[in-house]
């Protein structure tokens, strides 16, 4: 870096106004999307209003959830993490604001030297000395200051606004999907238990098959094979019980981890089965999301952030007015280090710095800068894209989840009559045990997998919540 040391200050305003006519890019605004006036769906109703402004209070009514939620926010350790992350980028951008105030440091020092005889400080010394070392003792204040003509100073405190603002967002983002996984959880835990009270109300109806098949045999009615079907039939769904409660405790623990806590039963009193299934909601429209979700706003301001790093390297390739001062006490005997004003000193000078050859340096930093803010780009529309379509596939579930469900109660309730007649036939000995093995196989799996609908219908409705932003109020 090649400086020129001016000491005429007015010379270095009027050097600055000049140079201030080289401007730095202040181009900050979010690229247009071309985004659908609404989503693609007919399950939901379209306004300006959505469901994610609803807070996660209000939307979930069930009182264990809500607690589990609750400890979930204060406990969570990734919620922690991010909260430490916004704690972080909060020093920096303190540091950020204060780059516009000077440097200042203290000095105090004490050296000794002995130089050669045959120098020219060992000859003054011995001259007007009368020894052959010299001290030096000084005292003193020293301040450094560079104006920001450029905005250099101002763009970096850009990019540290920013970021801090960013990572507030990736918060509110861990917060968004913390709430949903907590209530994806919860409803998995209850259709766990749903499931095990199929498998121990069918498992009632395989022993019953199995006594009467055994009668039957012993009676000469059928063979050791109806038997043996039987048995094998009632252990297959015996089966399910161990399966099931394993499942239902690890998901038990999953939650527990979520809250921040050690593995432990949780208890409630509600029952799936009576679960409501809301299937009608207000989105908004999709460019609402930019608003809404913090993952899109997250995106957004790494694009401000980005835009303002070309500035802070725009700003770098230009002059810089740079002003030092210093000042305090200075003696070359310790006995009058401190004989005011005979110690005193001070001093002062300006200088304008051009860089001029930095091996690239600059323009590299420049071009990674503007490839920075492309990058950003795409991330920001790849957020906002990946937001809608998660919007309308939720939306989508929680159309033809409905569908399923309606078809599969109305089997199930065919299949659960089909079981009675069964084994009404069966007792009199008008159906074989073949045809009763096979209605209880199919209602018993016809049962489980309406529990299985209905938690991906509660699961879809959390997902909705999710996509549109909820969570986070």
């Amino acid at each position: 870096m090649i400086s020129k040391k001016i000491f005429s200050f007015p010379v270095i305003a009027a050097a600055a106004v000049i140079w201030s006519a080289c401007g730095v890019s202040k181009n900050n605004q979010a690229p247009a999307l071309a985004l659908p006036p609404s989503f693609d769906s007919t399950a939901v109703t379209y306004d300006t209003t959505s469901i994610a402004t609803i807070p996660w209070q209000t939307f979930f009514t069930d009182a264990t959830l809500q607690q589990l939620i609750k400890r979930g926010i204060e406990n969570n350790f990734d919620l922690q993490i991010a909260v430490k992350n916004i704690e972080t980028a909060q020093q920096q951008l303190l540091q950020a604001r204060a780059a516009f105030g000077p440097t200042v440091n203290g000095q105090v020092s004490a050296q000794i030297s002995r130089p050669s005889d045959n120098s020219l400080n060992g000859k003054s010394a011995s001259t007007f000395l009368g020894k052959a070392h010299i001290e030096d003792y000084t005292v003193g204040l020293n301040l450094a200051w560079e104006a920001d003509i450029w905005g250099k100073i101002r763009q970096q405190k850009a990019v540290a606004l920013a970021s801090y603002l960013k990572t507030a967002e990736a918060a509110k983002a861990v917060q968004t999907g913390l709430v949903a996984t907590i209530a994806q959880g919860y409803y998995n835990l209850l259709m766990l238990e749903e499931q095990l009270d199929i498998a121990r109300k069918n498992l009632d109806l395989a022993n019953r098959v199995l006594a009467i098949t055994k009668l039957q045999r012993d009676a000469g009615e059928v063979t050791t094979l109806a038997v043996e079907q039987a048995t094998a039939q009632q252990q297959s769904t015996a089966l399910l019980i161990p399966q099931l409660e394993q499942a239902r405790t690890i998901q038990e623990h999953a939650l527990r981890l979520l809250t921040g806590d050690l593995p432990q039963t949780i208890a409630h009193t509600n029952n799936f089965a009576t679960l409501p299934v809301a299937d009608t909601f207000s989105t908004g429209v999709p460019a609402r999301l930019v608003q809404m979700r913090p993952d899109v706003r997250a995106a957004e301001l790494q694009l401000k952030a980005a835009t303002a790093q070309i500035g802070v390297a725009q700003a770098s390739m230009y002059p810089a007015l740079n002003i030092t001062a210093g000042g305090g006490l200075n003696s070359f005997k310790a006995s009058n280090w401190f004989n005011i004003p005979g110690s005193l000193f001070g001093l002062a000078s300006g200088a304008i710095l051009q860089p001029i050859l930095q091996k690239r340096e600059l323009k590299t930093q420049l071009e990674t800068a503007k490839i920075g803010r492309e990058t950003a780009v795409i991330q920001f529309r790849q957020s906002v894209y990946t937001a809608v379509t998660e919007v309308s596939d939720a939306v989508v579930k929680i159309n033809q989840l409905k569908s399923q469900a309606q078809i599969t109660k109305a089997r199930t309730d065919t299949l659960q009559h089909a079981i009675s007649n069964a084994e009404l036939l069966f007792k009199s000995g008008m159906a074989s045990y073949l045809e009763v093995i096979t209605a209880q196989t199919n209602s018993l799996q016809s049962e489980l997998s309406l529990a299985d609908i209905k938690r991906q219908q509660l699961s879809a409705v959390v997902e909705l919540y999710r996509a549109l932003g909820g969570g986070q109020l």
